[in-house]
């Protein structure tokens, strides 16, 4: 046999050899590659799902962070308006007392005092 035969003879084998070993991994690593990527279409899936969810809850919480924002500044007008109309409560409650004490701010201090300790 020439060299060339000898040549073609082992290409051909050779190009068997591949053909086998290209189809035995195929038939081998095919369900294992159709697996991963199944793998990875639910991943990826759930992790848009998760970056959604993450979104939605930083804005409602900074929704909620707002209102609280809100009923506090409301609470603190409220507060500010009450203690404005109670002045002239307390005025007149202190007037009163520091009459019926005789007009005495420390006698009349003592005496409420003493009526919310001992409950006089």
């Amino acid at each position: 046999m020439s060299i060339s035969v000898k040549a073609l003879l082992a290409f051909l084998l050779l190009g068997i050899g591949a053909a086998g070993g290209f189809w035995q991994a195929a038939t081998h690593y095919r369900p294992l590659l159709d697996t991963a990527n199944r793998e990875l279409a639910t991943a990826t899936t759930g992790r848009n799902n998760l970056e959604a969810l993450a979104g939605e809850q930083g804005r409602k919480l900074g929704e909620l962070v707002t209102a609280g924002n809100v009923r506090e500044e409301l609470a603190r007008q409220a507060l500010a308006k009450a203690r404005d109309e109670a002045k002239p409560d307390y005025a007149a409650a202190n007037r009163i007392q520091r009459e019926h004490i005789g007009g005495d701010d420390c006698v009349a201090a003592t005496v409420v005092i003493d009526q919310e300790i001992f409950g006089l």
